[in-house]
């Protein structure tokens, strides 16, 4: 019986140049994405290359650049290495890089030199999922999590730790001093004077930079216990003038004992306190993920929208606590759409009188817990009763403690995992970020917003927000004034400086 195959033609040479279209079935991210790249503002780029003068090897066009950095974060390729071979082995990666392979050391270099610039397509994208239909602001849930540093925790040292460190350095640098002193003796004795060991002075370099980077993370705990001893001192101060003026107003004197007002002069840290010698602006984190655990690491936050899961503010903090993220980003949500949210729902760890009561949350609808409450069988049957107004006396904790145990109130904040925590699932599991890339606390806030900007953009991608019924021919022009006003962008972006780049068929047609 015959047999019949296609034949074998890994060896055969192309007749007519392939075309990078024919790579890719439609419909696919990267197509999108070069659709989606075309319509964004990245005129802050290309004009820092207009500061050249034009010489010297060609650079590679930012649009591609930008395509593959945006396709990295948003399949889980982070690594400048990975992406450099993702360029000879991935038919998507070959396909937004133009067939084009930039090396791991001018992709890394890209994304340092323009970083503020790929952060600031955070706020695009999320324009752009508005735009979409994506975002209503309706109910915004906020959250953070611990996400490692580029560092480890065993490169950090505590402050009681770096003074024994700092002492034994200096005793082995005067011994090393000594038996150079000795050495160098003994030899201008025995050769004269001229000749020098290298093993001795290397050895003594090395322990004199190890001596000053502990120094200066000593003068930084220093500093920052001085600071946070001069916020203690000024509330201090306040809560006494305060006492004093009740005193006079009642003529009586105020109960409990004047409150110690602190010497910042005088404040030292406390022996636990460390500093990280990789990443100094990391911290020490609880892991909320492994309980008793502990990360070297940043605090990222997010708030999300109910509509599509869409992240509408991201930032990055140095803190611990979340109480000191609610309120900005809150601020941040409006600044970034223009328009408070209506309801916004967070878990106990954002929870504070003042939180609640501040005006610049007047005419949001808030469902914030106020503690970790059990979930018997007698809170849940006494909800669907308890919906009558809380007491007029009733503290602001005690009126949302109340709130959140009516039926309303529960079926609201019942809500808040489903909004958020699927959001940083999906980046930590799906996406595979973990730890950032970058070092430092601004390095490590514009690679957050990067981080999340691909997720908008996956978002508007699954939407099906694309080809055909998405971006059409004119869409930058009736897209930058709006982003211009969001941006506190001046210019008007030169479209001219695009021109080298074909246009996608999606903005040519129709």
């Amino acid at each position: 019986m015959g047999q019949n195959f296609y034949a074998d033609t890994v060896n055969q040479t192309l007749l007519f140049p392939p075309s990078l279209h024919d790579w890719l079935p439609d419909g696919h991210l990267a197509r999108f994405l070069v659709d989606v790249v075309w319509a964004l503002d990245l005129s802050a780029i290309y004009k820092s290359y207009q500061e050249k003068d034009g010489r010297g090897q060609a650079a590679y066009a930012p649009e591609m650049m930008v395509r593959l950095l945006l396709y990295g974060y948003a399949t889980g390729v982070y690594s400048s290495r990975k992406i450099q071979t993702r360029t000879y082995e991935d038919v998507a990666f070959r396909y937004l890089s133009g067939d084009r392979r930039p090396d791991h050391a001018t992709i890394a270099e890209f994304r340092k030199r323009h970083l503020e610039a790929l952060a600031g397509l955070f706020t695009q994208a999320l324009l752009l999922c508005e735009k979409a239909g994506l975002v209503n602001l309706g109910h915004v849930s906020i959250d953070g999590t611990k996400i490692k540093a580029n560092a480890s925790k065993h490169k950090a040292q505590s402050y009681a730790r770096m003074g024994e460190t700092e002492a034994r350095l200096k005793q082995e640098i005067d011994a090393l001093l000594q038996q150079a002193e000795a050495t160098d003796a003994a030899e201008d004795a025995q050769y004269g004077k001229g000749r020098r060991g290298d093993e001795l002075p290397e050895e003594l370099a090395r322990r004199e930079s190890r001596l000053k980077k502990i120094q200066q993370a000593k003068a930084e705990l220093e500093q920052e216990a001085r600071e946070k001893a001069e916020g203690e001192r000024a509330a201090a101060e306040a809560k006494l003038a305060a006492r004093r003026e009740q005193e006079e107003r009642t003529g009586k004197k105020a109960c409990g004992r004047d409150p110690k007002i602190p010497a910042p002069e005088q404040a030292q840290p406390e022996a636990k306190a460390q500093r990280n010698f990789t990443d100094p602006e990391s911290r020490i984190m609880p892991d909320g993920a492994n309980k008793g655990s502990f990360v070297q690491g940043y605090n990222a936050q997010i708030a999300v929208d109910s509509e599509s899961q869409v992240i509408v503010a991201a930032e990055v903090t140095q803190e611990t606590n979340d109480k000191k993220q609610w309120l900005p980003m809150i601020a941040r949500i409006t600044a970034n759409l223009d328009r408070k949210p209506e309801k916004v729902s967070a878990d106990t760890g954002y929870f504070s009188e003042p939180n609640v009561t501040d005006a610049s949350v007047k005419g949001v609808d808030l469902y914030v817990a106020t503690g970790r409450d059990k979930h018997s069988s007698a809170t849940a049957a006494s909800a669907a009763t308890d919906s009558d107004p809380p007491p007029a006396e009733a503290t602001p904790q005690e009126a949302m403690r109340h709130k959140l145990r009516t039926e309303a109130g529960r079926a609201v904040y019942k809500m808040r995992k489903a909004i958020v925590e699927p959001v940083f699932g999906q980046i930590k599991e799906q996406r595979g970020f973990r730890r950032f890339s970058l070092r430092g606390l601004e390095n490590v806030r514009r690679e957050w917003k990067l981080v999340c900007a691909a997720g908008n953009l996956l978002k508007l991608f699954r939407a099906g927000w694309g080809t055909g019924n998405g971006i059409k021919r004119g869409e930058r022009e009736r897209l930058y004034p709006k982003l211009r006003r969001r941006l506190a962008i001046s210019h008007q972006p030169d479209y001219s400086l695009c021109a080298s780049v074909r246009k996608p068929a999606l903005l040519t047609a129709g």
